[in-house]
């Protein structure tokens, strides 16, 4: 009998549900425009969403600005800072001859644990 009651019905492909009492949010859109290839992207967001100034162009993936009554936004880049690599946030830590101690150190221990000798030389950090 179950076999019967899924007769006609194909899984997956409709919903059983409805959209009885369901209260969408409100909506606005805005529109971006393209530094690089001029083109307009508009998007979709609630109505009480903090809009972002720039978003990511679809076509060339460049940085497209939010344009209010026909006119571009003007963004300030000055306090965007650098980001830091690794490296960067290492030599915070340490200076170069420190971190050739440690690199001597630790090979000695590879070294050791591998019966290696220690008549292997190793070439100086460089900057």
């Amino acid at each position: 009998m179950a076999d019967r009651s899924l007769r006609g019905m194909r899984l997956g492909a409709s919903s059983l549900q409805s959209e009885d009492g369901v209260v969408f949010h409100e909506r606005a859109q805005f529109t971006y425009s393209c530094t690089s290839c001029g083109r307009d992207t508009t998007m979709t967001f609630a109505a009480d969403a903090e809009v972002p100034e720039t978003w990511e162009c679809r076509t060339c993936g460049a940085e497209a600005l939010l344009r209010v009554d026909g006119e571009t936004v003007t963004v300030d880049h000055g306090d965007v800072k650098a980001p830091r690599s690794h490296w960067d946030m290492l030599l915070e830590r340490r200076t170069i001859p420190e971190l050739e101690e440690l690199l001597e150190e630790r090979l000695a221990f590879v070294r050791s644990r591998r019966g290696a000798g220690a008549d292997v030389t190793v070439d100086k950090l460089s900057a």
